[in-house]
């Protein structure tokens, strides 16, 4: 693991695969840790072919917690004061794009998963030419119709575990209300993964900052119908916190898109259906190559 600097913050990152493969750059959702990322699809990545950047976001993990901006008034950001959320999702866009300069990369294939790919969609929208292709997983594009269950808000109102046990068990409970009904859940990594998350410093607070960032967030869709990168839109339509509609309308938003809906898929990744993602993965990557490589061709 190594820390890089950007934007007045530290970043907490891994690469995996060979030094020589198609750069991947991997955001994370809200909350989520860089080792959210389960070892065995990083390995399936490698395989293919891609070198596998993943990292903290501010306020998880090793990466700065940015503690003094406080706790974020999510009923006032929510009635229409945005100006009070402590920082903007461009801001967690900038983070992003700071970690491929910091780390030489001129540009990347991107792939955000839930608030990623929030994250992910701005980077392609501020830096087209730092993105050779993109990938959003269970998000949407900022349109207010997309709305979480009942059931899916009250995980986040629920008070911080005060040990691991507790911290294992809210694990245990998210995966009952956010899982995928067809799709066996995997019990032994859920446990290792919160095991591993809470030796990093979790956060509840941070979350909340990160939660008022997606709140406070405009509508993206007017820009992403200018968007010239080629893109994956993924989404489960058994999803309780973004609704397979927030997938429907990121895929018919932008021109280059395709969209993978799946059946009874959740807001996870289940094992099961790594193979149809990074199949389609492989595709617009590939129509990203092409592109870029017709680009570089063009400039010389």
């Amino acid at each position: 693991m190594g820390i890089v600097s950007v934007n007045g913050i530290d970043l907490a990152y891994e690469i995996h695969g060979d030094e020589d493969g198609l750069p991947l750059l991997l955001i994370g959702g809200l909350g989520q840790q860089l080792v959210g990322w389960h070892p065995d699809l990083l390995a399936a990545l490698g395989r293919r072919g891609y070198r596998t950047i993943i990292f903290d976001n501010r306020d998880v993990g090793l990466s700065t917690h940015l503690d003094q901006l406080g706790r974020p008034d999510l009923a006032a950001i929510l009635s229409g004061r945005f100006d009070l959320a402590p920082y903007r999702l461009e801001d967690l866009a900038a983070d992003a794009v700071g970690l491929l300069t910091a780390l030489g990369i001129e540009s990347a294939h991107l792939m955000g998963s839930s608030m990623g790919g929030m994250i992910a969609q701005i980077v392609a929208l501020g830096n087209p030419e730092r993105v050779r292709s993109l990938t959003s997983m269970m998000s949407h594009p900022g349109d207010h119709r997309v709305q979480p269950t009942a059931e899916a808000i009250a995980l986040f109102l629920r008070p911080a575990p005060a040990d691991l046990e507790e911290f294992v068990l809210a694990g245990h409970e998210a995966q009952e209300v956010l899982g995928s009904p067809l799709f066996a859940p995997d019990v032994a990594w859920l446990r290792r993964r919160a095991e591993i998350q809470w030796g990093r410093r979790p956060n509840p607070v941070g979350v909340m900052r990160q939660i008022a960032a997606v709140l406070a967030a405009p509508d993206r869709t007017p820009g992403l119908a200018r968007l010239p990168v080629p893109t994956l839109v993924v989404h489960g339509d058994a999803d309780p916190l973004v609704p397979v509609l927030g997938g429907r309308l990121t895929a018919a938003a932008i021109p280059l898109a395709e969209l993978l809906e799946i059946d009874g898929m959740g807001h996870e990744l289940p094992r099961q259906v790594w193979g149809r993602i990074l199949d389609k993965l492989d595709d617009v990557v590939h129509r990203g190559e092409v592109d870029r490589r017709g680009t570089l061709a063009q400039a010389s």
